[in-house]
C-alpha cells in the first residue's frame, strides 16, 4: 500500500498544515508567523541535507543555492554543528 504523503507535494504540505494551525489558534494572537515558520522547515532541511552529503559543507551550500559562508552561519543557528 502507497505512503499516503507519497503523492502530496512539499506545497500541499505546506498549505494542509498552516490551515490546520490557523483553526486551532482560537483566537490567540500570532506574531513573526514568517520567521516561525522558516526556522520549522529550515532546520530540518539543513540537517537531511547534510546527512545526504555526508557532512559536506561545500556540496550542501551548492545544492542549496547557499554560499559556504551563510550555510554555517545557518548551520550554527540551529546548532547543527
Amino acid at each position: 500500500m502507497p505512503d499516503a504523503l507519497s503523492h502530496t507535494t512539499l506545497r500541499e504540505c505546506v498549505e494542509r498544515v498552516m490551515e490546520r494551525y490557523f483553526s486551532h489558534l482560537e483566537g490567540e494572537s500570532v506574531s513573526n508567523l514568517y520567521g516561525m515558520v522558516l526556522a520549522e522547515v529550515e532546520a530540518p532541511l539543513l540537517e537531511v541535507v547534510m546527512r545526504n552529503v555526508g557532512g559536506n559543507q561545500t556540496r550542501a551550500a551548492e545544492l542549496l543555492g547557499l554560499n559556504r559562508g551563510t550555510l554555517r552561519k545557518k548551520l550554527k543557528q540551529y546548532d547543527l554543528m
